[in-house]
């Protein structure tokens, strides 16, 4: 029967393809704590199902912050860029799965030609024909490449997780800094109306002879100077500003921001932030979860290497019609058909295919410490956030004590300046020490929004890597 040796090549190729060269992958393991050590009770923690698209920023409470976090995923450009490559990876991903199946393709031809052989002949061809070839997955090497390509389009789609997250919090920091930027300006707009009282006086003063006229210049000075730092937090202002444009997908000239109405406060909640346990970090750390998964590529990589150390497989088929004469291009005697198997075996390539492996290897260590040193990074910025909070909570309180105590400092020094038992010079030192230490206070009570949005993006934001898979499932069409 001449089909018996292609059906039991065929045969043996489908159970050698159960075969994979190289190791299965298994997540790189390294020692996890228990806790953080920067965890306590000082913050209530209320753990929530993590889910993509998790609007975090909302619990700060700012109705502005949610329009403009919502600008900024339908038209910030590093989000479209990392979108654009996470459908680049899905279709790599897509075109090494096609190696798994076999090929198929139609050949029409037409041929009028002369020839000398028994005498000069002119005759017409026409061939019709089917072709097929496969090449069994015999030793894994597709498999693994579509294993590396499937885990490289998972780590895309965590790269656009991070990039997401990235801008969200970028964002968030922004709009915290213009509006502490705002308060400043408000306190520096009161100081000023201040220190002009208090140049105002010291010329009555010094007008009545009681007075000298360093008084004078020590207030004008004073003056001056806090209409500077006013000018310089202008700048400060316009830069944010600016930021804040270009993150949700404007140009600055086309994007304003009104100031708060002076004397509100900085309307920014500060929410309940829980950091969970250190290995839930893993699932929830976009940056992570892709270093992970490019450790998965890498470690399918080596077996796509070391399957090159086996024989290849190809089987071949055809089957269509020739004919001297188009009319009879159908008739039975035109049929033609083929069948074949071939086996090739590289047997001697200067050791390139072992430079090969030891490279695959090589990427595959790589790609480990690095996954290593994310997990460790994304445990220090946990640390460091947690402690950031707790210290500046008690030093925000420690801050409030030093503005009411200088504020009644600057009080009485006014008050006695006006009675004439103190030097101008005292009144000059209370007011920037009372300056001083209410612009530190704002500062501190932005640090402290700054951290808590930090400890989100430091945690993933509510992302979680199952977000990552129900991405990567999704048809890679443009958004």
């Amino acid at each position: 029967m001449p089909l018996r040796p292609c059906l039991s090549a065929l045969a043996a190729a489908v159970l050698l393809s159960a075969c994979a060269a190289g190791p299965d992958f298994v997540r790189p393991s390294l020692p996890m704590p228990g806790a953080y050590k920067e965890a306590g009770d000082w913050k209530p923690a209320e753990p929530r199902p993590a889910a993509s698209g998790l609007a975090w920023w909302q619990a700060y409470g700012d109705p502005v912050l949610d329009g403009l976090e919502a600008d900024a995923d339908r038209a910030n450009q590093d989000i479209r860029q990392a979108e654009a490559a996470w459908r680049q990876a899905k279709a790599l991903a897509d075109a090494d799965r096609a190696g798994l199946f076999p090929s198929l393709g139609l050949d029409a031809g037409a041929q009028r030609a002369r020839s000398n052989a028994n005498g000069v002949r002119t005759g017409d061809a026409y061939t019709l024909g089917l072709a097929a070839s496969w090449e069994p997955d015999l030793w894994g090497s597709v498999r693994r490449q579509v294993e590396a390509g499937s885990a490289g389009a998972q780590a895309s789609a965590d790269d656009l997780a991070a990039a997401r997250l990235s801008i969200q919090t970028t964002l968030a920091q922004d709009y915290l800094q213009l509006r502490v930027a705002d308060q400043q300006r408000d306190l520096y707009a009161s100081t000023v109306e201040a220190y002009g009282k208090a140049l105002e006086l010291t010329r009555a003063q010094h007008a009545a002879g009681v007075a000298l006229q360093s008084d004078v210049a020590l207030a004008q000075a004073q003056l001056a100077q806090a209409q500077a730092a006013t000018v310089d937090l202008e700048a400060t202002r316009a830069q944010l500003e600016h930021a804040i444009a270009v993150l949700t997908g404007r140009a600055p000239a086309q994007f304003a921001l009104a100031a708060r109405p002076a004397g509100q406060p900085l309307a920014l909640a500060m929410p309940a932030t829980p950091a969970g346990l250190p290995s839930a970090l893993l699932e929830h750390r976009p940056d992570i979860a892709a270093a992970e998964r490019r450790a998965a590529a890498a470690n399918a990589q080596i077996g796509v290497a070391k399957a090159a150390y086996f024989p290849q497989l190809t089987l071949g088929a055809s089957g269509g019609f020739s004919a001297a004469a188009l009319g009879s291009l159908f008739d039975t005697p035109a049929h033609v058909w083929s069948l074949g198997a071939a086996l090739a075996q590289t047997l001697f390539d200067g050791g390139l295919r072992g430079a090969r492996t030891a490279q695959a290897e090589a990427g595959y260590d790589a790609a480990v410490a690095q996954y290593k040193q994310a997990v460790l990074g994304g445990f220090q910025q946990v640390e460091d956030q947690l402690a950031l909070l707790r210290l500046l909570d008690q030093e925000a309180m420690l801050q409030d004590q030093a503005v009411r105590a200088s504020r009644q400092a600057e009080q009485l020094a006014l008050a006695q300046y006006r009675a004439g038992t103190a030097s101008y010079l005292g009144v000059v030192t209370a007011q920037t020490l009372s300056l001083n230490n209410q612009r530190s206070a704002v500062q501190l009570r932005g640090r402290l929004v700054a951290a808590s949005i930090a400890l989100v993006a430091a945690t993933g934001g509510g992302w979680s890597v199952t977000d990552s898979t129900a991405v990567a499932a999704t048809p890679a069409t443009p958004q």
